[in-house]
Order: structure tokens, then sequence, then C-alpha cells
């Protein structure tokens, strides 16, 4: 086990803890409403999950190198970045995906470049959500403030890669 899911199992029971100090009926509350969470995306996880290292095992041979690889140097982090603003679908998809791009060859930096570009330029979240609450011009001024934050996200990655031998590797 790694030491985020430690951490995490960590942090979830002890607020377990709180809420059973609390009282028991918040207690079983809590273990109640996260079971129910866990029902709904279990089945999300059990197809996002294989889906993605089906994805990753398509991927044409040298594809993600030549591309995203880690001597595509910039031009593979603007593509990385623009990629991850097209990408749909929630982290149960990207993740999995981005573990099967680096398998297949992406660089490091080039995905902390997509997954940034994920979450910052969501293209899917804009044109759902953002659209229709916020207008246009909010939405052009957001993406105009914000599109530069994926590339910068990968070149800092690029930069700091030295201090974390082995990122790339799972």
């Amino acid at each position: 086990m790694s030491f985020g899911v430690v951490a995490i199992w960590v942090v979830a029971l002890g607020a377990l803890a709180m809420c059973l100090r609390r009282s028991p009926a918040v207690g079983r509350r809590a273990v109640a409403d996260a079971g129910g969470a866990l029902w709904r995306v279990l089945p999300v996880m059990l197809m996002a999950l294989p889906m993605a290292a089906f994805i990753a095992e398509l991927i044409p041979a040298g594809w993600a190198e030549q591309w995203l690889g880690p001597d595509s140097g910039f031009v593979g982090v603007v593509l990385a970045s623009l990629a991850g603003g097209m990408l749909p679908g929630g982290p149960f998809v990207t993740f999995p995906l981005v573990l099967g791009f680096l398998k297949a060859g992406a660089g490091p930096s080039q995905m902390v470049a997509l997954i940034s570009g994920w979450a910052i330029l969501g293209m899917h979240r804009t044109l759902a959500w953002e659209l229709p609450i916020l207008g246009g011009r909010f939405i052009l001024l957001r993406l105009m403030a914000s599109f530069a934050l994926p590339l910068l996200a990968g070149m800092a990655a690029e930069l700091l890669l030295p201090l974390f031998p082995g990122a790339a590797l799972r």
C-alpha cells in the first residue's frame, strides 16, 4: 500500500472516530453515507479501470512516445495540455488513462500537463455547466487567464523531474 492510500485511511478512520465520539447515531449515518457513495461509484470504477487498461493496449506502438514522450519537449507539453482540456470524463477515466499513456511511453511532464489541462481547462465541464450558467464572456476570460497554467505545470514538472527519480514508473 502506498503512503497516499495509508494517509487517506488514517484520515477517514480519524473522521469516523470523531463522528462516533459525537454520537453513535452520527457514526452510523456517516458509515451509511459512505457505503451509499461507494455503491454509486463502484460500477463506474469497475468499468473505467479495465477500459483504461484496454485503451492503453490499443495505443499504437511508439505513438505515445513520439507525440507525448519525454523527448517531445515543449511541443509534447502543448499537445498534452490541449488533449487534457478536451478529454471528457471524470477521474475514474482520466487517471487510469494517464497511467496507460505512461506505460505506453508518454513522459511524466507531458502527463502533468495533460492532467492539468483536464482539471483547469475541462471543455466538457465548461460547455455543459459554465457556459450556460456563467455566460460566454466570463468563460472567455477564464480560459484566457488560465490557458497557460497547464503549460507552466508541464514545464515546471520537467524542471522538478530530477528531484523525483522513477516518477514515470509505476
